[in-house]
């Protein structure tokens, strides 16, 4: 029963659809097309009707015992638990819910400090490239002693996983590195490096923010120990995501709660579940396996289009296209600084220069810098990023305003 048939009052949705893959709303009501999915992704519709289902009309308490409301409300999590497992090729006892990659990073690394304070392995393997939800606890278990190195990446962005290995010690105790880098779009070489892990006793973390649902095979390596990921990157609501903790033989990864109370999540996340959110984090992590051929295909079309209409601007692409995910483009046009563009182009198409997590305050991107990118191109990096069924702004348009600011 879809939400439209059910007797909901006035909180029937907004929208109607009959294909398997509808047409997501990525266009404002001013006309300006969105293309912005590395900071958030419209809500699928069918993951927003979902999502209403579990909050209107079946809103038990997962953990209520005593009724039906609380059963069907811990069966669809189970489920949950068992779509994001079919994505990610672990057991659903694995995933532990978060509110997203930020709580699921800092539970990752922060959570292992007693372990390594325990056993004396207080050395930790990273990139320059991270995002903040990973920079920012390292910093903060150096200031308790642990010992941290960051990786370099190439000039593409890629980080070398021989320059992450050679790094790794006897007592280093965890290795973390992305996926997908939020800004760049460049995937990260995690396969090689957790091959590289095998035999050693380093827990392996995998920020995958960027990557949940728009790569597979990566992310389902079974020595990646710890995995973090957002729903609202793949078109479910904010404020819901995960942990996957993987079990090697049949030890989990001996993480310290940061939270007390409950007991919930295995005692790593205590609180009452958010079910309607959770539900809609399991199915767009179903429709994300089950469409990733058509998602990747469509991604790959828009890309290619971008990349044909910015050519007569000789842009100057920040990252390896070799090595980036279909649905980003970072780049520079010669003489054109990136406010200035953002302002340009903000009747047509909403787009960013950096990470949304620290836009609030603009800084150079610490990310291009590492790459060894000059300030001046840093200045003018725009980044676009898109879904799979996207509405473009009118290319031409955006093309000649750009064109006109380089001129300027």
């Amino acid at each position: 029963m879809s939400v439209q048939e059910a007797d909901l009052g006035p909180y029937t949705l907004p929208y109607r659809y009959t294909s398997n893959m509808p047409e997501v709303s990525d266009t404002s009501a001013t006309g300006v097309a969105y293309l912005d999915h590395n900071a958030t992704t419209p809500v699928d519709p069918r993951v927003a009707e979902e999502v209403m289902k579990f909050m209107l009309l079946d809103y038990g308490n997962a953990g209520s015992r005593t009724h039906t409301f609380g059963q069907t409300a811990k069966e669809r999590v189970q489920r949950a638990r068992t779509e994001i497992a079919d994505l990610l090729a672990c057991d659903p006892a694995e995933v532990i819910f978060t509110s997203g990659a930020t709580e699921s990073n800092n539970l990752a690394i922060l959570g292992l400090a007693s372990h390594g304070e325990e056993t004396g392995r207080k050395h930790i393997v990273s990139t320059l490239i991270e995002h903040k939800a990973v920079l920012e606890p390292l910093d903060e278990l150096a200031k308790r002693g642990f010992e941290v190195d960051l990786a370099a990446p190439g000039p593409g962005g890629r980080v070398d996983p021989e320059e992450i290995i050679r790094l790794v010690r006897p007592d280093t105790l965890l290795v973390s590195t992305m996926a997908v880098n939020n800004e760049t779009g460049v995937i990260q070489p995690i396969e090689q490096v957790a091959d590289a892990l095998r035999g050693t006793d380093t827990f392996f973390h995998v920020d995958a923010a960027q990557a949940y649902g728009k790569l597979i095979a990566p992310l389902r390596h079974d020595r990646v120990d710890l995995l973090s990921f957002s729903g609202h990157k793949i078109g479910a609501p904010k404020g819901i995501g995960g942990l996957l903790t993987r079990r090697r033989g049949y030890k989990r990864p001996p993480l310290t709660p940061l939270m007390f109370g409950g007991g919930q999540e295995r005692g790593l996340r205590p609180g009452t579940l958010p079910v309607a959110l959770i539900a809609g984090l399991g199915l767009a992590s179903s429709l994300a396996v089950k469409e990733f051929a058509q998602r990747h295909a469509r991604a790959r079309e828009t890309r290619d289009l971008l990349v044909e209409a910015l050519t007569p601007l000789n842009p100057q692409f920040n990252s390896d296209l070799e090595h980036t995910i279909d649905s980003t483009l970072n780049f520079s046009i010669p003489g054109v600084d990136s406010e200035a563009a953002i302002v340009a182009l903000k009747d047509i198409v909403a787009i960013s220069n950096g990470s949304a997590c620290t836009s609030q305050t603009y800084e150079p991107s610490h990310v291009l810098l590492a790459s060894g990118i000059g300030d001046e191109r840093v200045a003018g990096a725009l980044r676009l990023s898109w879904g799979y069924d996207q509405t473009l702004p009118n290319v031409d348009e955006l093309v000649g305003r750009l064109r006109s600011l380089s001129r300027s």
